[in-house]
């Protein structure tokens, strides 16, 4: 009898196990993101929980918001603006923001995200106790709710989210993103970057100053194979040059380039060779005023188009307005969506600026400056809103 109840849960553990192993990355993903996995998935179960369903319920509302309100604005607008997009499309200060990425490059067959924020882990499932689930649900969500609010992370509030259980970091948040865009993930490989800009798989050994990431191939509705990469990259002066995240880059590029809500980091004497990599390796960059300041681009080599309408910094970041910037808006044309630190629409700019056919990057010392210039003083004006908080508690939506 003993030994009949040792190969019952001997068997019983095998089939457990090979369950296990049936958890696609794609019904992982989906689960998080509150849509059915495929009928025969082990997560399937699962949802049959009144949590899961009231997540599900509350992300089918937020994500059809969403869609209205931004997303399938900007993807009309790129249509329109974009005339020839490049296969890569890079987004520096990102965290794990692919929704943003494709709304504004759906074309792009490679994402290149980069950005301070770990890359973390996504169990299986179906071994945690079904009070984990429930708590990594209800982190997701609140991971977020910002982005799905105002269109931006809130840094600081993302620090304490991405470390809250066992999943966490970035590749969840990647996971949720995916999918929702409509997009079917088909593997994902953690992956590292030795110092010049080689990648390592699995055991290799990236030697030091390793930047890890991840790779994610996924398919669209066309069903065309597509990857995205996220890194978790220092990005000031003195990493950027050690580590091989730039390098790595350098070989997909040229590339689009996006940059929204990037704390102005931009505007420091301590990121230029950021700044300078994506001056040197971009064919466009769409961007908002917290991105690379309009003195850094060469009129010869750029052109600009700006779009919305400039306000200046939030009160966050005070010292960062632009006289040039101003005077560009004034021959700006309309947008009918809100993105960035300004997230309401007739407070939103978005400036698309486009490399000159022919045209070379300058060296750097032509272009940019090492030391942050000092702030001009700022011209009198009504007072701009307040800097955007939280709602506290679980957010909300704007229309």
């Amino acid at each position: 009898m003993r030994i009949a109840a040792v190969a019952v849960a001997l068997l019983a553990a095998a089939i457990s196990s090979a369950r296990a192993a049936d958890v696609t990355f794609d019904d992982t993903a989906r689960f998080l993101a509150g849509m059915q996995p495929s009928a025969d998935s082990p997560l399937v179960p699962l949802t049959k929980d009144p949590g899961w369903q009231r997540h599900a319920k509350f992300f089918d509302g937020a994500f059809a918001q969403l869609e209205q309100r931004q997303i399938s604005r900007i993807r009309n607008w790129a249509d329109a603006n974009l005339a020839a997009p490049k296969p890569t499309m890079f987004y520096l200060f990102s965290g794990p923001d692919f929704l943003y990425a494709n709304a504004f490059y759906s074309k792009a067959s490679t994402y290149v995200l980069g950005a301070l924020e770990p890359v973390g882990a996504v169990p299986d499932l179906t071994r945690l106790p079904r009070g984990a689930v429930g708590a990594a649900l209800y982190n997701v969500e609140r991971s977020l709710g910002s982005i799905l609010s105002f269109s931006f992370f809130i840094t600081k509030q993302m620090k304490v989210d991405l470390h809250a259980n066992q999943v966490n970091g970035t590749l969840p948040i990647l996971y949720v993103f995916l999918v929702r865009s409509g997009k079917t993930i088909r593997n994902v490989e953690m992956v590292a970057l030795d110092d010049k800009g080689g990648m390592h798989v699995g055991n290799d050994n990236p030697g030091p100053n390793a930047t890890r990431g991840t790779r994610i191939t996924f398919a669209g509705p066309d069903g065309e194979a597509r990857t995205l990469y996220y890194f978790s990259a220092d990005l000031s002066n003195a990493s950027a040059r050690a580590a091989g995240f730039l390098k790595f880059c350098e070989t997909l590029g040229p590339g689009n380039s996006l940059i929204k809500s990037a704390s102005y980091l931009l505007h420091s004497g301590n990121f230029t060779v950021a700044r300078d990599w994506l001056l040197a390796n971009s064919a466009t960059i769409i961007q908002d005023d917290s991105g690379i300041p309009l003195a850094n681009y060469s009129a010869k080599q750029w052109g600009f188009f700006p779009f919305g309408r400039y306000l200046g910094p939030i009160n966050e970041f005070p010292g960062r307005y632009q006289e040039r910037y101003a005077e560009l808006f004034t021959r700006a044309q309309p947008i009918d969506f809100g993105v960035g630190y300004r997230w309401r629409m007739h407070e939103s700019n978005l400036l698309l600026s486009v490399r000159v056919p022919g045209s070379e990057a300058a060296p750097a010392a032509e272009t940019t400056s090492s030391a942050e210039p000092a702030p001009k003083p700022r011209p009198k004006r009504p007072r701009p809103p307040e800097a955007v908080q939280p709602p506290p508690g679980r957010f909300f939506w704007f229309r």
